[in-house]
């Protein structure tokens, strides 16, 4: 029992023994390697997506950003410059005229000298003294007056200046384009445009008497005729004469009022008046109905002085009184002197063109040229 207790042990461990050897030395089954698909896809893609996003972030960085931030200087810059409201002046400097020379302008608030081209001076003028809703022919008018005025300013000035004419009434107003930006505002390109067609249409064009350059006087409004030169400044001019301007009714300057007290009066006038009694007013008047002289307790003075000293619009005056004052009543506005500009206007209504208008307030001109009536100028 003892041996066969012995055997049976020994064959166990010789079972297990066997059964180990076999297990680690077998040789192993050698297989194709397959990759597993859902791990290798799901690890692609995470590295995929990374990247594509890596990619638009560096596309945004470059083309977006930069516009971020270059825009709202630029806004600021238009706002600054007025650009986003008023459109830059889309004629420049009337580059296709030609200026045979440049005007100098004092400006009045700057105290500067401004060199502007002939032309370019010519429009901005013109867009200064006369309103854009102007007939064309009318504004051909006024650059024709406009050109030739400053022209024969700078030919017989005393030239002891620097400059050759103010930007005020004195000459001609004159202003900058900022300027006529701010007063015409989203008008400003369409009445320019107008304007410059104008002037163009007369370019390098004077006004001449017996071949010599006029003074082509203007103002607005007439009172039914224009006045002659003598009988508001000193001189006699022969192309300055009287005429009849029926057009002027229209203006809504035509027709003004002032009221001052009679205390007023005396101190403006340097005068003593007579109180609670009717003032004693003689008048006397031009050939266009201006007033001449007009006496008042024994002192007398001219139409102008009186319309300078009250600041009236016109010579052409009434004077009205009503208890302890007087009425002023005015027709037209202005000295009354040569071409009126709402008579111009009205003579382009009924189709007269520039030449006609032109010829029609000054009286046996011609309309020459700046190489024939001025070549000291244009040589230089």
């Amino acid at each position: 029992m003892k041996k066969q207790l012995e055997l049976k042990r020994k064959q166990t461990i010789i079972a297990k023994s066997n059964s180990t050897i076999s297990h680690s030395k077998s040789p192993k089954k050698l297989t194709p390697f397959k990759p597993k698909k859902q791990y290798l896809t799901k690890k692609s893609a995470t590295w995929r997506l990374p990247a594509v996003l890596l990619i638009s972030m560096l596309i945004t960085i470059i083309l977006v950003v930069p516009t971020l931030i270059v825009t709202p200087f630029v806004t600021d810059n238009q706002q600054k410059s007025g650009a986003t409201e008023i459109q830059p002046d889309s004629g420049g400097e009337l580059d296709s005229l030609t200026s045979p020379f440049s005007v100098a302008v004092i400006r009045s608030k700057s105290e500067t000298v401004e060199d502007v081209p002939l032309e370019t001076y010519v429009s901005r003028v013109v867009a200064s003294e006369m309103p854009a809703k102007f007939e064309l022919e009318a504004l051909k008018a006024q650059s024709l007056a406009a050109r030739t005025y400053v022209i024969n300013h700078i030919l017989y000035q005393n030239g002891d200046t620097e400059y050759d004419v103010t930007d005020t009434t004195k000459h001609q107003v004159y202003k900058d384009e900022r300027e006529l930006q701010q007063v015409m505002k989203g008008s400003y390109t369409e009445n320019m445009d107008k304007i410059k067609k104008a002037v163009q249409a007369t370019e390098g064009e004077i006004i001449t008497y017996k071949n010599d350059l006029i003074t082509p006087a203007f103002f607005s409004t007439s009172n039914g005729y224009t006045e002659n030169s003598e009988d508001y400044w000193e001189n006699e001019l022969p192309y300055l004469r009287s005429v009849e301007s029926k057009w002027d009714e229209e203006s809504p300057k035509f027709l003004d009022q002032k009221i001052f007290m009679i205390n007023e009066v005396e101190k403006v006038l340097e005068l003593n008046l007579p109180e609670d009694a009717a003032l004693p007013i003689e008048v006397t008047r031009t050939e266009s109905n201006r007033v001449d002289q007009l006496a008042i307790a024994e002192n007398t003075f001219s139409g102008r002085e009186i319309r300078e000293k009250f600041e009236l619009q016109s010579s052409d005056f009434t004077i009205e009184q009503k208890n302890d004052h007087l009425i002023f009543t005015t027709k037209g506005f202005g000295h009354g002197i040569g071409m009126s500009q709402y008579g111009a206007n009205g003579m382009a209504k009924e189709g007269k063109t520039y030449k006609e208008i032109v010829k029609h307030y000054y009286k046996d001109v011609e309309v020459s040229t700046i190489t024939d009536s001025a070549p000291t100028l244009v040589s230089k």
